[in-house]
């Protein structure tokens, strides 16, 4: 009987690229057409359909093979699921070049102090990114999203909204905007006003 090697590759946001894991993953023996991948979904994220599809297509004797552990998971809970449904169901976890085994001891042991730095890299980032907004935000960098509309625009669409003449729909048409965008407008127009 033939077994299968099973990739999986993903990245966080949509702008990344998951080349250099897909190379890795066919240098590491996985067919193209066995490789599943989740782009703009964090390790964090449970709720990933690439590895949801990756688990079910390996079967007893297969290997799961993906290029780093913090690909497939970003905390020691999530890792230790994973890797103990992968066990139970008679399939090997290839990270890398090393095949995990979990029925040994120190194959144990290392794949747990594995699954802790990368838990612990992942804290240090979201850390670090949020220290970095809060000197941006006390720079006075960081002030949200930019308004879809000008200034003028926002006054404008007031204006025709309190004519009567124009529906949300007409209005979001007009300004080449979404029906929430305007509704936010009105609010901020409103609350203006207000002050």
């Amino acid at each position: 009987m033939t077994y299968t090697l099973i990739g999986y590759a993903r990245c966080s946001t949509d702008k990344q690229d998951l080349a250099a894991q897909r190379e890795a993953l066919l240098k590491l023996g996985v067919a193209a057409d066995r490789i599943y991948t989740d782009k703009g979904f964090t390790g964090s994220n449970r709720m990933r359909p690439g590895l949801d599809q990756a688990l079910a297509a390996v079967r007893h004797g297969d290997t799961l093979v993906v290029p780093k552990l913090d690909r497939l998971a970003r905390s020691v809970p999530d890792a230790r699921a994973i890797g103990d449904d992968l066990a139970a169901r008679g399939v090997k976890l290839q990270l890398g070049a090393s095949v995990h085994d979990p029925a040994d001891p120190m194959g144990k042991l290392f794949f747990n102090i594995l699954a802790t730095f990368a838990e612990f890299e992942a804290d240090l980032i979201k850390l670090r990114t949020r220290e970095g907004m809060a000197v941006a935000r006390a720079k006075g960098k960081l002030r949200g999203k930019k308004p879809k509309l000008s200034e003028r625009q926002q006054k404008e669409l007031r204006r025709m909204y309190d004519t009567g003449e124009y529906s949300i729909s007409d209005l979001a048409e007009v300004f080449s905007i979404s029906r929430p965008t305007v509704y936010r407008t009105l609010d901020r127009q409103a609350s203006a006003a207000l002050a």
